[in-house]
């Protein structure tokens, strides 16, 4: 597992599932992970959209992306290529977190949880997971004008297909909406076979889990969570 290196408070807690623990869309790997967390996850119907829906007391789980104020309620989304990305305010009094692809981030993702979280964006800080990295991520032209003003994000590849940088897409639509303080933003999902799964690269239903809740209390983190590199 990987814990986020970020400047969140220490009642935040979050993690993202590697291969090792399994494949969260399976069962097996679903009660790996509920053994590390205080709650069962509240699992998304994700459709690589914009909704983004509290998971406290509310039945409605189509979306991708969700937040808590409960402690104990444990938000999650699934991923295998598309980025995950963490928020978290300065007085821990809300965590949230989002199922980023192209598509969720032109849809607007980011901008609408933060927007749910109901917290100036000044007060959050944010983490970017393990995603498809900017070296292997080919796209069409269809993707690129899915990004008017970001142009910046893409390298041509060959005639027609540029690399797309799915961080730096993130990073500048996080500025935009006033959210600066971001984290994370070097795991690339398909290079690393041994530790994540990948959807392009594998084309496999696996997929990694990024769950983040808050706690009652102040203590430490769990013990045996691998910290990603710098």
């Amino acid at each position: 597992m990987i814990e986020p290196d970020w400047r969140a408070p220490a009642r935040v807690r979050a993690l993202v599932t590697t291969s090792d623990l399994g494949d969260m869309a399976g069962e097996a790997g679903r009660r790996a992970l509920r053994a590390l967390v205080p709650a069962e996850p509240q699992w998304l119907r994700q459709v690589h959209g914009k909704d983004v829906i509290s998971v406290d007391g509310n039945p409605q789980r189509v979306g991708d992306g969700s937040t808590s104020r409960e402690p104990g309620t444990v938000c999650a989304v699934m991923v295998a290529d598309c980025m995950p990305v963490f928020f978290a305010d300065d007085e821990a009094s809300v965590v949230g977190v989002a199922h980023a692809g192209w598509r969720g981030l032109a849809a607007g993702v980011l901008e609408a949880t933060i927007d749910a979280m109901r917290v100036s964006p000044e007060k959050l800080v944010a983490w970017l997971g393990p995603a498809i990295g900017p070296t292997v991520y080919e796209v069409g032209e269809d993707v690129r004008s899915a990004f008017p003003g970001q142009q910046s994000s893409f390298v041509v590849n060959r005639p027609g297909h540029w690399l797309l940088d799915l961080y730096a897409v993130a990073r500048a639509k996080l500025a935009l909406h006033g959210l600066r303080r971001v984290y994370g933003g070097g795991l690339c999902a398909y290079s690393d076979r041994q530790r994540f799964f990948s959807y392009r690269r594998d084309r496999t239903g696996a997929r990694m889990a990024a769950v983040i809740w808050l706690t009652g209390d102040a203590e430490g983190r769990y013990k045996g969570v691998e910290s990603p590199p710098p």
